[in-house]
């Protein structure tokens, strides 16, 4: 299985088995975020508050300095997106929601089947307001080391 797939399938389990992560956001974790055609542009069509797999960078890493080990360094963001009124009106709920998963993810034994998890960590969290000037928006980012077979 293709390590970066497989490594975020595992994130998504994790999160949607984290019962504190799933009562903010239901079941609302999402690779494509469901679109809807508005005045002719594609918008999100989902509710407040949600999160989504953001981009990928895969950089090779030869873990032994021999070719006796594949590796790859994996880093991945997750976006946490929160709008509306009460705690989605300020920045509270976004960064509840990331440090939530911040918490699920940061140094987690996911499971892997086909490739090995060597280490996870959160690299950073950001917490900023979209140019729409309603949208909270919560960056995280995590490296994971993955040997691949």
């Amino acid at each position: 299985m293709e390590p970066t797939y497989e490594l975020q399938l595992a994130a998504l389990n994790a999160l949607r088995a984290s019962a504190a992560l799933t009562a903010i956001v239901g079941t609302k974790i999402y690779d494509r975020v469901p679109e809807k055609l508005a005045a002719g542009i594609l918008v999100a069509d989902v509710a407040s508050p949600y999160i989504s797999f953001g981009p990928v960078t895969v950089i090779p890493d030869d873990a032994d300095g021999s070719d006796c080990i594949d590796s790859e360094e994996i880093t991945f963001q997750i976006d946490v997106w929160s709008w509306g009124p009460g705690l989605a009106y300020g920045s509270i709920q976004a960064r509840q929601i990331a440090g939530l998963v911040k918490k699920t993810l940061h140094k987690a034994d996911l499971v892997l089947t086909t490739n090995a998890l060597v280490s996870i960590r959160h690299e950073l969290t950001r917490i900023l307001r979209d140019s729409d000037g309603v949208t909270n928006h919560g960056v995280i980012q995590f490296t994971a080391l993955v040997e691949t077979n």
